[in-house]
Formats: structure tokens, C-alpha cells, sequence
């Protein structure tokens, strides 16, 4: 059973790394099967067909990268904001090293089968907004405590952190340079300081008379 297992999991981590490195439309079952070192038999009897693969990929990377987060030291600051802040300044640390190494797997799937492949896309969603959520309640805490009130939610600011992400994936691959996608990082904390640094209105009182 064991082994079995651990043949299952090969499988799902050679399909990061080349979904990482191709894309999904890209990666062919003997890909997944050479870079796990399984037969394909073996790939056929844990998975009906590459799409349900995707599925589970989606839901292996959200559980491989939840574990990764969870314990990242950003969670150690007793500040919501500075919580916030450590998190995008923990993402920029992990942009390093070749493109395939610091991109998004959901992302890239996403991005190539939401059109064709409705249940890989909700795994690709769920993964993307089910870590946006991570950071909403510190958001949240963070308005709070500086008196925030304004036209957006901590949910919706939770999901641009990732649409900045992504883009910036997006910008690398294109430039082939991590460069871009680190000053795009840089943006959204300088976009995250500036929504917390500003002036709240404060309410008018009337000056009693005399």
C-alpha cells in the first residue's frame, strides 16, 4: 500500500514540476511517466485520464504550497498589517532560481484549460482563492485597526495580491526575466502601504457655544 502510495504521489510531483516546465496542454502522459519512473499502467490505475490528473494536480499543489505558507515566518509578526506586508515580502523572496521554479502551477493551468476543461479550472480556482482567503482575516484586522472604511473589502484586496502575482508570473515568462516580476511585487507593497498610510476622514463636531 505504501508503495503504491508513493508511486500516486511520484506522479503528482513530476506533474507539477512539468506543468511548471510546458504547460498542461504540453505534458503527455509518457512525459508524467518517465519523470515519476512509473509504467503507465500505473499512472492508468490511479488516474481515468490526463484531465483527472489536472484535477488532482491542482489539489496536490494547494496542499503542497498550504503546507509551505502555513509555516512561513510572516505569521510571527503580531501586527495584522505587518502580517500582510511579511507575506508579500515573502513572496518576493521566493521568486529566485529559473522561471519554472517560482511560477504558479493553478495559475498555469488555468490560463490554458478554462475554456475546455471546466473541472480543472474550479480546481485551479479553488486553489488560487482558497489561498487568497489566507489573508483576509489579517486584512480585515488591519482596517479595523486603523480605522479603514473605504469602497473595497478585505476580500477584494486578498485577491488582487494574487492577480499581482500571477501577472507577474505572467510578466516573467514573457521577458524571460525575474527582474520584472520582482519590481511588480515591489508595486503591491508600495500599493498595500499606501491603502493603509492614508489620512482617514474624521467626523465634524460642532463647537459647543459659549
Amino acid at each position: 500500500m505504501a508503495k503504491a502510495q508513493a508511486a500516486k504521489e511520484k506522479l503528482l510531483n513530476a506533474a507539477l514540476s512539468l506543468i511548471r516546465e510546458k504547460g498542461f496542454s504540453a505534458m503527455t502522459v509518457d512525459d508524467l511517466c518517465a519523470r515519476a519512473g512509473v509504467t503507465k499502467g500505473a499512472f492508468f490505475h490511479y488516474f481515468k485520464s490526463k484531465d483527472e490528473l489536472g484535477v488532482a494536480a491542482a489539489d496536490h499543489w494547494s496542499a503542497v504550497t498550504g503546507a509551505l505558507f502555513a509555516r512561513a515566518p510572516y505569521h510571527d509578526h503580531d501586527d495584522p498589517l505587518d502580517r500582510v506586508l511579511a507575506y508579500i515580502e515573502f513572496r518576493r523572496q521566493l521568486l529566485r532560481g529559473e522561471i519554472p521554479e517560482f511560477t504558479c502551477v493553478v495559475g498555469t493551468m488555468v490560463q490554458e484549460t478554462y475554456g475546455q476543461h471546466p473541472e480543472i479550472r474550479e480546481a485551479c480556482g479553488a486553489s488560487i482563492f482558497g489561498h487568497a482567503g489566507t489573508l483576509v482575516d489579517d486584512i480585515a484586522k488591519a482596517m479595523t485597526d486603523r480605522g479603514v472604511a473605504a469602497g473595497w473589502t478585505a476580500e477584494s484586496l486578498a485577491a488582487h495580491t494574487q492577480a499581482v502575482l500571477q501577472g507577474a508570473f505572467v510578466l516573467a515568462k514573457a521577458k524571460n526575466d525575474v527582474g520584472v516580476a520582482i519590481e511588480s511585487v515591489d508595486h503591491l507593497r508600495r500599493y498595500v502601504e499606501l491603502l493603509f498610510s492614508a489620512p482617514q476622514k474624521k467626523k465634524k463636531t460642532k463647537e459647543k457655544k459659549r
